[in-house]
């Protein structure tokens, strides 16, 4: 099931049943006060910010289940305001990541230090939340120094451990790339805030199961809808943009 809506997040949030979403993602609003064309975001003034987003979250909060997670991801110019609106709503105790997104592309001569990633914000509704451990590969070397160094012994015989999960993903993620106008994904769909669909359906994985609904109540192009639909999730969300709305029903039939 896959249900998409042209409307304000709070108007389908308001309509929906209590805890009846197994996962929120949502890339908000960062606070540039840029035009987009496609959408115009919020303006960096905390009494703004608080006004948006904190009836938003008690509603994302509501219609979550109890085993359910929720991301929010947004640049650094935001975060310290949502982490303390997410704290008030969802408690601290259920606070559980901030991921790291690192990124490369082009960059220019700046007096700052480059800002090359993103803050994914994770917290649960309880602690009894879904979690599904994901896996990073072992490197060639460590695969080599592991062949020396693990084996079992069994009826006086050595064996070798093979392991084939790998390492323990962590909260630093470096190896999905940002999205170039040049890729594949970006040119199919061709929307200007566009995130990798990679990058999401790592969250899905980690946080649902097949048949699991997933929200997302910023929708944009429709990656997550996207996603969901490759991964066997039913998904509903929500866009104020006409286009986001037909780009994101259109990619459905789509590669991208």
């Amino acid at each position: 099931m896959i249900e998409i809506k042209c409307c304000d997040n709070l108007e389908l949030m308001n309509s929906m049943d209590d805890e009846c979403i197994d996962m929120i993602y949502c890339d908000i609003l960062y606070g540039t006060g840029r035009d987009f064309g496609d959408f115009k975001d919020i303006k960096l003034i905390k009494n703004d910010i608080y006004d948006h987003y904190f009836p938003r979250i008690i509603e994302m909060k509501r219609v979550l289940k109890k085993s359910g997670t929720i991301y929010l991801q947004m640049d650094e110019k935001i975060n310290h305001w949502i982490r303390c609106i997410m704290d008030e709503v969802f408690g601290i105790e259920n606070y559980r990541n901030t991921i790291i997104w690192h990124y490369k592309r082009w960059t220019c001569n700046s007096k700052d230090f480059q800002r090359l990633h993103d803050c994914i914000l994770r917290y649960t509704k309880t602690s009894a939340y879904t979690f599904n451990t994901q896996y990073i590969e072992y490197t060639k070397g460590s695969k080599e120094r592991k062949k020396n160094k693990l084996h079992r012994f069994k009826n006086n015989e050595k064996y070798l451990v093979i392991e084939k999960k790998g390492v323990p993903q962590n909260d630093v993620w470096v190896d999905i790339p940002f999205l170039p106008p040049s890729s594949n994904e970006r040119r199919m769909i061709s929307y200007r805030t566009q995130k990798p669909k990679e990058l999401i359906k790592r969250l899905i994985l980690c946080s649902t199961n097949e048949g699991d609904i997933v929200a997302d109540y910023y929708m944009g192009s429709g990656t997550t809808a996207k996603a969901c639909q490759e991964l066997n999730r039913s998904f509903i969300g929500c866009d104020l943009s006409d286009k986001a709305v037909f780009i994101s029903k259109t990619r459905l039939n789509g590669a991208y």
